[in-house]
Parts: C-alpha cells; structure tokens; sequence
C-alpha cells in the first residue's frame, strides 16, 4: 500500500493531456506493471487522468482485472451483457450452442462500454434454461475481429464522450471450449461485476480528484479526507463482492464520498475552466445506476437482518 500512498502524494500532479481513447489506453498499460493491484490501477489511472471520462475508463478496466485476472493486461476488454429487455438474468437472450467441439454465439448486445475499442469481449450468454426455467448464464471471451461478430459505434453520450459506447450483434460466431469461462455466468461474474466496478471506478474518481486537489491547491483537510476515503475504498474493493456485509459498507462509503464530493463543491472555483467545464458536464455519471445501488443496499440489509432480500439482479 506505501507505494501506492507515496504516488497519489508525491508523484507530480500535471497529468499529460489525453487526446483520445487511444492515448489514454497508452497511459494505463504503463501503470499496469507498476500496480498489479486492481484497486491500486484504478487509484492511479484516476490520479494520470485529465479528465472524469479516462479516470472512470481506468476503474472500468481495473474491474475486469479483479474479476478475470488470466486476461491479457495490454489488451483492452468490454463486458456485454445488456440486450433490447435489460441485463437482469431473464433477459438475456443472446445463445451459446454447441457446435462440434465448441460452440457458437448468437444474439446482440445493446450498449457496451468501450465496445468500439476493445479487443476482447466478455458476452454473457445463456445455454438454455435450468429444471425451473432460468437462465443458465455462461461468461464467454472473444476476439473483436471473430468473423460474425459486428461491433457498431453508438452516438456520443452527454456525459464523458470520450468514452465509446457500441452495439454489438453475433450471428453463428464459432467459440472454443476454452473461450468458455468456468463456472455459473451470473454468479460468478455478472452479479458481483456491478459491485467490483462500483469500488473500482470510486477509486479512480477519488485518485483524480486527488491530483485536481494537488494541483489546484485545495486544503490540506480536503486532500487528507479524499486520501482516506481512498483507502477506504480501497480495503472494500479487496473484499467479496458477493458478501452481504461488503455491499451495507459500501452503501455507507459511497455515502461519505457523496457528501465529501459536495463538501467540495465551493473549491471548484479554483480549478482551471477547463477541468472545472469538464467535470460539470461529466458529474451526472456518479449518478447513473443509483436505483440499483439502493436496492441492492435494501437486499443486503434485509439478508443481514435475517430477513429474505429480494433479488438485485
């Protein structure tokens, strides 16, 4: 952890301007050999960042590496999982058939984070429906460039534009067994994926403001909270995801980086125009999936009580 402390401390805080998705991909593999960790990535992807958009894209990323850490690290990944009716189990449609001695894929995904730009996909799919008719979700990784797969760019969002966003469709695209990941899809990787990436991208969010903070001259007590919230999140992003207890921490540290992050807000008169533009227009991304958030706090609140949680899926 000292390295990681020193860094966000020491290490000059004038990030090199990112000019496009491309550079700041650049930016990330070269901290990747310096912080195997993915919560210490994350922290320090935040703090190169010049912008909210490229600090979230690191935390994104440094997601994929807690959950599947046999992917290569130089090679930029997406997780689909979202169809025409949503990403609750239930609604994934996109098949994985058996086909020789692999399999196939075929469906289409609707809106996938950085889906234009990566080189690898992580496709949730379903190989048909259990005794009681759910679905059973496998976690399946392929080439971008797999004949069959179309990957099509959507419009800038309102907020971080820098981040690409895509459609994605699969029609028969062949699969090897190995580009199957064991075990359950949902379970094992979609489920807990929403509360590894809600850690890690609050982790690149508080390395970035950490480096505005620095660099803007922003008080010592303000800078000190935001280095504790930091590893905070920090030993919570370590934890099981799947735990009902990590999820009401969480609830109450995403509650204290809210009220940190507003406790800010007269500061930002002090950031350059640029930075302080970027990060109006970028701030409604903290607020996306806030009703999910919720329930899942509600869930894991009611499972400690002894209680039956509904399902946050």
């Amino acid at each position: 952890m000292n390295d990681i402390l020193s860094y966000l401390l020491i290490e000059p805080p004038e990030p090199a301007t990112l000019d496009s998705v491309e550079a700041w991909w650049r930016r990330h593999v070269e901290l990747v050999s310096r912080f195997p960790a993915p919560a210490d990535l994350a922290l320090a992807g935040g703090f190169r960042s010049d912008r909210l958009g490229y600090a979230f894209a690191s935390g994104y990323h440094a997601a994929h590496r807690f959950l599947f850490p046999t992917l290569a690290a130089d090679r930029p990944t997406a997780l689909c999982a979202t169809e025409p009716s949503g990403a609750h189990p239930s609604a994934i449609q996109t098949g994985l058939s058996p086909a020789g001695s692999g399999w196939t894929l075929t469906g289409e995904k609707t809106f996938v984070t950085l889906g234009s730009f990566a080189e690898l996909l992580l496709v949730v799919a379903s190989e048909g429906q259990d005794t009681q008719g759910r679905n059973r979700l496998r976690m399946v990784c392929v080439d971008a460039k797999r004949p069959g797969l179309r990957v099509t760019e959507l419009p800038e969002l309102p907020f971080v534009p820098e981040v690409p966003h895509a459609e994605l469709r699969l029609e028969d695209v062949a699969v090897s067994s190995d580009e199957v990941l064991p075990g359950d899809g949902y379970t094992r990787y979609l489920k807990p994926f929403r509360t590894v990436e809600d850690c890690h991208v609050q982790l690149a969010l508080l390395g970035w403001l950490l480096q505005v903070g620095r660099r803007c001259g922003w008080p010592d007590s303000t800078r000190e909270e935001l280095l504790a919230l930091a590893i905070m999140m920090r030993g919570l992003a370590q934890a099981d995801p799947s735990s009902a207890a990590t999820h009401v921490a969480l609830g109450g540290a995403l509650a204290r980086v809210k009220h940190t992050v507003t406790q800010c807000e007269p500061l930002w008169a002090q950031v350059d125009a640029t930075t302080r533009e970027r990060w109006e227009r970028d701030r409604r991304l903290l607020d996306v999936a806030g009703k999910v958030r919720a329930k899942r706090l509600e869930s894991a609140r009611l499972k400690l009580s002894g209680a039956e949680a509904r399902d946050d899926g």
